[in-house]
C-alpha cells in the first residue's frame, strides 16, 4: 500500500489499488507477533504517509534558504508520527491471535480506530484517509450514508473477506464476495442526483494565481488584486463573487480603500473575499467578508479550525508558565473565532464558509441551527505546490459535497477553484496556476443525508461491538490453550 491516493488513477482504479495494498498488508501480518505486526504497521504507515504527504515540504521551500533544510524533517516527522497510528493498530489488533479470522478482523477493526483517532487527536488530520480512495467511484455515495470513517470500514472490510477467502478450503467466500461487492455498485443506481437549475444565481469564483513567494510581495500584492478587480468586473455582471482565503492583502482596519474599490467593481453583486483582521480582545484573525457596493461589511466569519504549526503553536501557554515569554511572543499567530459559520450571503443564500484547513473535518461541517444550502470553500492552495497537494484538498471537498448533500463552490488562489454538485461531482473548474474567473450556477442541494443526521456514531458503535467480540473471542481461545483455532 506504498501508492497513496495521491499517486493513483481516478475512481475504481485508485480504490483497486489501496484494496490490493490492504490485503496484501492484512496477508503479511498473519505470521507476525504482536511487536513485529507493529513495526510492520509502523513501516507500512511511513510509506504510506510519506508518499501521500509529500506535498508538506512544499512551504519550507517558499524561501528555501531559511527554511529549505527544515523540508526533510518535517516530511519524515510527520509521516513517522501518523505511522504511529497504524503501528499500534497492527500491534494490538495481532495481539494474542493467530486464528486465520481473528487475526485480521482485529488488526482491520483497530486500523479503522486508529484512524478514527488520528482524525481527532491533537486537533486532527484526517487527510489522506483510506476512504477518499473511493471519491469518483460508482460506490462513493456511501460517504451519504456511513460518511468517511464508515465508507473506510466498508473498504477495510472487504479487504479482510479478499484475505481470508485467499487462504486454503475458504474459496466459498469469493461468491460471498462478489454478490457484496456486486450489491454496493449497484445501489449506486438507486442514489439521488441533483437537478440542475437554470434560474439560479450566476456566481463568479475568482483565481487571482498569487504564487506563494510573490504573494506578501509589496511590488505584486497590487497585481495580484487588479486581477481579481478585473475579474469580478466583467461583464456579464453576476449575482455574486467569492475571492479565495486571504486574497485583500491588508488588515481588515485599514481596507476601506481597498474595499470601496471590491464594492465598485462588483456593480451591485455582493463578494465575498479573504481578509486578516485585529480583534483587541482576541489577536489576528484569518476571516472572510462579505462587501457590499458602497463597500461597507454586511457579515463577517473568522476560521475557527486553525492549523498546528502553520497559524497557531498548539501549547505554547507551556513557555510562558516557564518564563519564555520571548518563545510566546514570536509563537503567536491567528486566534479562533466563535460562532457557527453560517452566512446570509445575498444572492446564494445560507452558506456555511470553510476556510481552507477547516474543509478537510467532516464532524465540523454542519453543526446544529439550520441546513445551509451550499458550502464555500475559501483556500490558499499555493502553499502546496503543483503537486498531489491542491488535487487532494479538492478530492476531499468533493467529500463534503457527498457527505452533506449538498453543492460546494471553490474558490483557491492558485487553484484549483470549482463548482462541485451535491453528489460530489465536478463541474466546471479552473485548472492550477491559471489567473482567471469561472462563471457557474449552483445545483440544487438534495435531502440531508444519514450521515448528515446521524455522524460518525453508528459506525463508532458497529466499531466497538467488533471490537468487544474480538477481544472475547481472543480471551476464550487463550483459556481453552488453541491459539491456532479456526
Amino acid at each position: 500500500m506504498v501508492l497513496s491516493f495521491g499517486q493513483m488513477g481516478e475512481g475504481p482504479l485508485r480504490a483497486l489499488w489501496v484494496l490490493a495494498g490492504l490485503v496484501l498488508a492484512l496477508r503479511a501480518s498473519h505470521a507476525l507477533s504482536a511487536r513485529q505486526a507493529a513495526w510492520f504497521g509502523w513501516a507500512m504507515g511511513l510509506a504510506y504517509f510519506g508518499i501521500t504527504l509529500r506535498w508538506i515540504v512544499e512551504p519550507f521551500f517558499v524561501d528555501p534558504l531559511r527554511h529549505g533544510w527544515m523540508a526533510p524533517i518535517a516530511i519524515v516527522g510527520l509521516a513517522g508520527g501518523l505511522a504511529l497510528f497504524w503501528a499500534a493498530a497492527f500491534g494490538l489488533g495481532a495481539f494474542g491471535a493467530r486464528s486465520a479470522i481473528l487475526r485480521p478482523v482485529g488488526v482491520a477493526a483497530a486500523l479503522i480506530a486508529a484512524e478514527f483517532a488520528r482524525a481527532h487527536v491533537f486537533s486532527g488530520f484526517p487527510w489522506a484517509m483510506l476512504s477518499y480512495s473511493l471519491i469518483g467511484g460508482p460506490v462513493d455515495y456511501l460517504f451519504a450514508v456511513v460518511g468517511p470513517h464508515g465508507a473506510s470500514a466498508v473498504l477495510v472490510a472487504v479487504a479482510v473477506l479478499a484475505s481470508v477467502s485467499l487462504d486454503r478450503g475458504r474459496t466459498i467466500l469469493w461468491p460471498g464476495l462478489a454478490v457484496i461487492c456486486a450489491g454496493l455498485v449497484t445501489a449506486s443506481f438507486a442514489t439521488p442526483m441533483p437537478g440542475t437549475n437554470e434560474t439560479a444565481p450566476r456566481v463568479r469564483l475568482v483565481q487571482p494565481n498569487a504564487p506563494q513567494h510573490l504573494k506578501w510581495d509589496p511590488e505584486w500584492i497590487p497585481v495580484f488584486f487588479e486581477r481579481a478587480i478585473a475579474a469580478t468586473a466583467a461583464d456579464p455582471p453576476p449575482d455574486l463573487v467569492i475571492w479565495p482565503e486571504t486574497s485583500v492583502a491588508t488588515l481588515l482596519r485599514n481596507a476601506d480603500t481597498w474595499l470601496a474599490q471590491i464594492g465598485r467593481a462588483g456593480r451591485g453583486a455582493p463578494v465575498l473575499a479573504g481578509i486578516q483582521r485585529w480583534a483587541p480582545e482576541a489577536g489576528y484573525h484569518n476571516s472572510a467578508i462579505v462587501v457590499e457596493t458602497d463597500g461597507s461589511v454586511a457579515a463577517l466569519y473568522d476560521k475557527q479550525h486553525l492549523v498546528p504549526f502553520g497559524e497557531y503553536v498548539p501549547l505554547v501557554w507551556i513557555f510562558g508558565k516557564i518564563g519564555l515569554t520571548g518563545v510566546v511572543d514570536m509563537a503567536r499567530g491567528y486566534a479562533p473565532g466563535t460562532g457557527g459559520g453560517t452566512l446570509d450571503v445575498a444572492g446564494l443564500g445560507r452558506a456555511r464558509i470553510l476556510i481552507c484547513y477547516e474543509g478537510i473535518f467532516p464532524e465540523e461541517i454542519v453543526e446544529g441551527g439550520t441546513r445551509p444550502e451550499v458550502l464555500v470553500v475559501m483556500t490558499n492552495d499555493a502553499w502546496f505546490g503543483t503537486g498531489p497537494g491542491p488535487r487532494q484538498h479538492l478530492l476531499q471537498a468533493r467529500a463534503r459535497a457527498i457527505e452533506q448533500g449538498l453543492p460546494v463552490l471553490r474558490a483557491a488562489n492558485t487553484g484549483i477553484s470549482a463548482v462541485i454538485d451535491a453528489r460530489g461531482r465536478i463541474g466546471d473548474s479552473l485548472p492550477l496556476g491559471e489567473a482567471g474567473y469561472l462563471d457557474v450556477r449552483v445545483s440544487d442541494p438534495l435531502p440531508p443525508t444519514l450521515y448528515s443526521r446521524a455522524g460518525d456514531w453508528p459506525v463508532l458503535a458497529v466499531l466497538i461491538a467488533t471490537l468487544g467480540l474480538v477481544s472475547v473471542r481472543r480471551r476464550r481461545i487463550h483459556v481453552d490453550g488453541d491459539g491456532a483455532a479456526h
